[in-house]
Order: structure tokens, then sequence, then C-alpha cells
């Protein structure tokens, strides 16, 4: 239930950004800007874990 699953956000749009999820799912998901790391940017890699996001180090 509480996975980590790992996205590379991949467009900022506003408030929102798109992330899509890095295994083979590919899955794209919009979130809320205020739940990430005020640091993102295009091309950041993000962790969901425990609830919450964190950047993951390149």
């Amino acid at each position: 239930m509480f996975e980590r699953v790992e996205y590379t956000v991949v467009r900022i749009d506003g408030d929102y950004a798109y992330l899509v999820r890095l295994d083979m799912s590919g899955e794209e998901k919009c979130v809320a800007r205020a739940l990430l790391p005020e640091e993102i940017e295009e091309g950041s890699r993000v962790a969901y874990e425990m609830l919450e996001y964190s950047m993951i180090d390149s």
C-alpha cells in the first residue's frame, strides 16, 4: 500500500505538474504543485512514499 513509486516530471502547467511513472507501466498522473518539493522542474525525478513526494538525487 505504501510502496515507493518513482516518477519523472514531464510538464509543469501552472499549479499542476504532470508526472510519468518510471516503471514499466509508464502511467501518467497530474499532481498539484503544492504537494511536490518546491525545487522541481521539468525533468526532475521524484519519489512518492508514505503519502509524500521527495526529490531523487541524480
